[in-house]
């Protein structure tokens, strides 16, 4: 799906990257970008190296430790030189805090070069929409594991991501009942960090 969204060519940075198959997977199949994984727990890293290795995937950068909630990313080592082209988030919402989301939309919103767009993935609960049943269990599930945990409702969402400057530009329905969602700037704003020469 991202290859039929994305121009040939960019850089990307993606929060929350877990193990790495993500990474690997995307930068193999856009070798015209470069990828840049990070994560909250640098335990992940071994393994995000080794997957990239395996996909033979060359444009994955070493991996960074990031907190969406830090007021600067990354953790540690020097900050980001240039804006990115994509932001991609998988998979985190659900298992964050609320708090992570607000971060998350504000974070992208200063490190997104004009034009650039973040894509969050997951499942998310819409109004008018029926909530598949496997959805309603797994939010009661991660509920359960833990009261800040859950999955989201697109609109509280969205609202959050327009108190950072951010648009949802388009909705795509993916299998398993999740979305990929496509966020770019609600109005022209001048980037934080120099642009990619």
């Amino acid at each position: 799906m991202l290859q039929t969204l994305l121009p040939p060519q960019g850089a990307a940075l993606e929060i929350a990257s877990g193990t790495g198959q993500h990474a690997a997977h995307f930068a193999a199949a856009l070798p015209g970008w470069t990828w840049q994984p990070t994560d909250l727990h640098d335990q992940h890293f071994g393994a995000i190296a080794g997957w990239a290795a395996q996909a033979g995937a060359r444009n994955v950068l070493p991996p960074r430790p990031l907190d969406v909630r830090a007021a600067d990313w990354p953790a540690d080592g020097p900050a980001f030189s240039a804006p990115f082209d994509l932001v991609y988030c998988a998979n985190m919402l659900h298992i964050a805090p609320w708090a992570c989301c607000a971060a998350l939309m504000q974070g992208a919103a200063r490190h997104l070069a004009p034009g650039g767009r973040l894509v969050t993935y997951g499942p998310y609960l819409e109004d008018g929409v029926p909530t598949a049943p496997s959805n309603l269990a797994f939010d009661a599930s991660l509920r359960a594991q833990d009261p800040d945990w859950g999955i989201r409702r697109l609109a509280d969402v969205a609202r959050t991501a327009a108190d950072a400057g951010l648009r949802l530009a388009a909705r795509h329905a993916l299998p398993a009942n999740n979305l990929l969602l496509v966020w770019t700037r609600a109005t022209p704003a001048a980037p934080s960090v120099p642009p990619h020469p």
